[in-house]
């Protein structure tokens, strides 16, 4: 069983940046997937970005594709989203999740096992 908590959310004016932490428990934390979620009020929780449990795939949504970088660090059991040129359209409340066996392509929420509590991520225009 793995628990999640994320850290580094916070305001940014738009063009900004913000870095995401999620520190993870449990000593099997590099036998999982990671993945990025958000939801913004009113609409369905959203991909983000994936990160393969070695660390050298990743996978991205299409907005966010080349502002946002997904990375981990095994050693820390932690895994960050670099989030750069920043939009108000990003305002959302953002989620780290875990899962053994979800493919880093598959964007479905449902598909990953385990959650944090989120994190408010708010761009000011």
């Amino acid at each position: 069983q793995v628990q999640l908590v994320e850290s580094g959310g916070g305001l940014a004016q738009a063009g900004g940046s913000l870095r995401l932490s999620c520190a993870a428990s449990g000593r099997t934390f590099s036998s999982y997937v990671m993945g990025w979620f958000r939801q913004a009020p009113g609409k369905e929780r959203e991909f983000v970005a994936a990160l393969s449990s070695s660390g050298t795939s990743t996978y991205y949504a299409d907005s966010v594709k080349g502002r946002f970088t997904i990375s981990r660090d095994n050693a820390k059991n932690t895994v960050y989203l670099q989030m750069n040129s920043l939009k108000p359209e990003d305002t959302a409340v953002y989620y780290c999740a875990a899962d053994r066996w979800v493919s880093i392509t598959t964007t479905n929420p449902r598909t990953y096992d385990y959650w944090g509590q989120g994190t408010q991520v708010t761009v000011a225009s």
